[in-house]
């Protein structure tokens, strides 16, 4: 009940007080630019599910859909909120209308916060549904370009641990997602992008950051494995593949001396950074969202790994993911 409260009197305020919170109508960077300051991503699992489902069974129609764009117009119709009951009937209400000859762009128009859901959740989760390539095959498919960040083959357990709170160093919330495996599991690319951060970090121990193509997501990987914690050839600036085996779990962090595994259990820990305006990459005014249900999306989508020369791991399946938009 209170959470439910709490969401109205949210999208209250980004109605009313634009300037402050969210959406298009925000103050600008430097160039002056007008960009999103704030946002909660809580798009439960269900949502996701059948969003996906109707974007990939309507390709093939005169009436395609698009899977961001039926979640955007969810959290519009339900004013933000996720636990009602409301979602599945106006998700089905939508498509039903797009299969009878109308266009999103007529149904949305006068929905209050459509474009602004529509914004955020394309910084989100944009490009994650679309055709992609068997190399080895040369087939064409369509649906799932991303990869859960568990290789194949390798069990793990997580529960929904975003904002709980951590003290090393100092007290704060925890900005990130952990999946807790054993020691040396294939840490794997969701998606494709450039490596920006790479080596030891006190917090996060041996730890990767990479940035997508398109610029609004920075994945960040840590606590990696002691002593072997990179993918043979990762290297800052590069480029990797989604898919692309990056690292193998670990303990590590916790500690100013480098290669130091004082964290209890090894565990994976997952963030995901969404950025606007590059001021936001590391100013105050960061946003790191709750990656659970992301996670649990993901887990249909698994790379499958092989064991290569001196230990390593690499992926089996080619597949050709063009940079996301």
């Amino acid at each position: 009940m209170w959470r439910r409260i709490a969401n109205v009197f949210a999208v209250l305020f980004v109605c009313f007080g634009m300037k402050v919170f969210a959406g298009q109508a925000c103050d600008g960077g430097a160039d002056g630019a007008e960009y999103i300051k704030w946002m909660s991503f809580d798009v439960p699992l269900d949502v996701l599910k059948q969003a996906y489902r109707y974007d990939v069974e309507s390709q093939d129609t005169d009436y395609p859909l698009d899977f961001v764009q039926l979640i955007a117009y969810v959290a519009a119709k339900n004013w933000g909120n996720f636990e009602g009951r409301g979602e599945s009937e106006s998700m089905d209400e939508a498509v039903e209308r797009v299969r009878n000859g109308e266009l999103m762009y007529e149904i949305t128009k006068e929905i209050k916060l459509y474009e602004h859901y529509l914004v955020a959740y394309s910084a989100v989760l944009g490009g994650f549904v679309g055709e992609y390539e068997l190399l080895e095959m040369g087939e064409r498919k369509y649906g799932l370009k991303v990869f859960s960040p568990m290789a194949k083959g390798f069990g793990f357990t997580h529960s929904n641990d975003f904002g709980n709170p951590r003290s090393y160093g100092y007290s704060r919330p925890h900005l990130g997602h952990d999946l807790f495996g054993a020691t040396g599991a294939p840490i794997i690319a969701v998606e494709g992008g450039v490596v920006e951060a790479l080596g030891w970090n006190q917090y996060g121990g041996w730890r990767i950051g990479i940035r997508s193509h398109c610029g609004k997501r920075y994945y960040y990987y840590a606590h990696l494995m002691k002593d072997t914690p990179y993918a043979e050839g990762l290297a800052l600036g590069g480029e990797v593949a989604a898919g692309d085996v990056i690292g193998y779990l670990g303990s590590t962090g916790y500690s100013r001396r480098e290669n130091v595994s004082n964290i209890k259990s090894p565990h994976l820990h997952f963030g995901l950074q969404i950025i606007f305006d590059e001021s936001q990459k590391d100013g105050k005014n960061q946003i790191w969202i709750d990656t659970y249900s992301i996670v649990r999306f993901l887990g249909v989508n698994r790379m499958e790994v092989e064991g290569a020369s001196g230990g390593e791991y690499r992926r089996v399946l080619g597949v050709d993911c063009a940079p996301m938009e």
